[in-house]
């Protein structure tokens, strides 16, 4: 199975011990490198390095580019593709996004980091405006609201869609419905940033962000700041996550326009923000 790798190992209990083998979920570095500027003068940057799950990495590398303000449509990008080693052999491990010639993105929020994590001293007011500079105009505020019931089946078919995790065990996950519940895409991925972030670029390279306010997204763990501020840039507007919510995830989502659902479940959820897209009968 894609994204596993089988070991050996031994299990202890009842005090016995076993030889047995497992599955455990892939997790490799995968380097981000950017190719820009005028055609006769083309730039080459490596802008990112991430722990990731092997797997849709095209997806990965387009959607952390989207979710950072780097490109916003599929025709800034000229084409994506694996860098060699110098045998010739494809690098699995390092990926080239190529813009479209004469496209100078601007870096220097990436560069500087434009936004907070939870993780960092940084003022969270300013992280929220940050991202709503960005993200403005991005949230849809039109469409009919969503009945509730359709919500409270979402984590159970995105369950059973997770054959790595259901595989391993440790695997975070994304996933887009449509408005009647029927599960659009999935991604696994040992980061959920990563799993975001795949969605994003899949929705990206096949045309769909004009549909976007037609969409739900569900997370399998906590709603973060950092994966609220990366569906605001995509542009989703209700986001449902099986955990909690942050502090500063609720603030965002408030304050982009996005509804934001937690420890959603079959009988119950609680919603935090805009909850006019909420039909409750």
């Amino acid at each position: 199975m894609n994204g596993t790798k089988n070991i050996r190992l031994r299990k202890f209990k009842d005090h016995n011990m076993s030889v047995m083998e497992d599955m455990l979920a892939v997790e490799e570095p995968l380097e981000i490198r950017l190719v820009y500027g005028p055609i006769e003068n083309r730039i080459r940057k490596s802008i990112s390095v991430t722990m990731r799950t092997p797997g849709h990495d095209e997806w990965l590398a387009l959607g952390f580019l989207k979710n950072e303000g780097v490109i916003s449509q599929i025709s800034d990008v000229l084409k994506v593709s694996f860098t060699t080693y110098h045998k010739g052999e494809l690098n699995p491990n390092i990926i080239t996004v190529s813009l479209k010639p004469g496209y100078l993105p601007d870096l220097s929020d990436m560069e500087r980091n434009f936004y907070a994590t939870s993780s960092c001293g940084i003022c969270g007011k300013a992280s929220i405006e940050a991202v709503q500079s960005y993200c403005m105009g991005q949230v849809s505020t039109h469409g009919q609201p969503i009945p509730i019931s359709i919500l409270s089946d979402l984590p159970s078919k995105l369950r059973e869609a997770q054959m790595v995790f259901n595989a391993t065990g440790g695997l975070h996950a994304a996933a887009c419905f449509d408005q009647v519940g029927t599960l659009i895409m999935h991604t696994e991925d040992v980061g959920r940033h990563n799993a975001m972030d795949k969605i994003s670029g899949c929705l990206l390279q096949s045309n769909k962000l004009h549909d976007i306010g037609q969409y739900i997204l569900l997370l399998s763990g906590r709603a973060s700041f950092e994966l609220i501020q990366k569906a605001a840039m995509t542009g989703f507007p209700i986001v449902c996550a099986v955990g909690a919510p942050s502090s500063l995830a609720v603030e965002t989502a408030e304050a982009t326009g996005i509804t934001l659902i937690g420890f959603l479940k079959q009988t119950s959820c609680n919603v935090y923000s805009h909850p006019q897209r909420i039909q409750h009968s």
